[in-house]
């Protein structure tokens, strides 16, 4: 499970009011709710997309912290997606979680990255401190 910050004095509430709609618009049906972590997160377990065989989204809540969006996207194996023909499904697989994610983090792909990046080298270096 993967989780996005959202721009500075943006909150994940404020830019997707209701998360549960939201996810059924890019990605199909909720079938129901899953405890993750702590986080209590939607689960869709017939995407609309063939290329997803599961999805779970939700907010991830921290005390003193603001909530972040908490995302697993179980995908099918990328041979057995070219093998059944669902390639240009693959395609939109990819442009629906970039577009959700920009909905409810205001940030792009290459944003999203260079956070990810500069959580892992400050990890990093916290774990050398130690």
């Amino acid at each position: 499970m993967r989780e996005y910050k959202m721009r500075r004095g943006e909150y994940l509430h404020e830019r997707i009011p209701d998360l549960e709609a939201t996810a059924e618009e890019y990605f199909g049906p909720i079938t129901g709710t899953e405890e993750v972590d702590g986080h209590e997160l939607y689960v869709i377990e017939e995407p609309d997309n063939p290329v997803f065989e599961r999805i779970l989204v939700g907010a991830a809540a921290y005390d003193g912290k603001k909530d972040k969006l908490a995302v697993h996207f179980e995908e099918r194996d990328p041979a057995e997606v070219i093998a059944s023909g669902d390639v240009e499904a693959a395609q939109d697989a990819v442009d629906a979680k970039n577009q959700f994610l920009l909905e409810a983090t205001g940030r792009d792909a290459k944003s999203r990255r260079e956070s990810l990046k500069r959580e892992v080298e400050d990890d990093a270096d916290h774990d050398l401190e130690a």
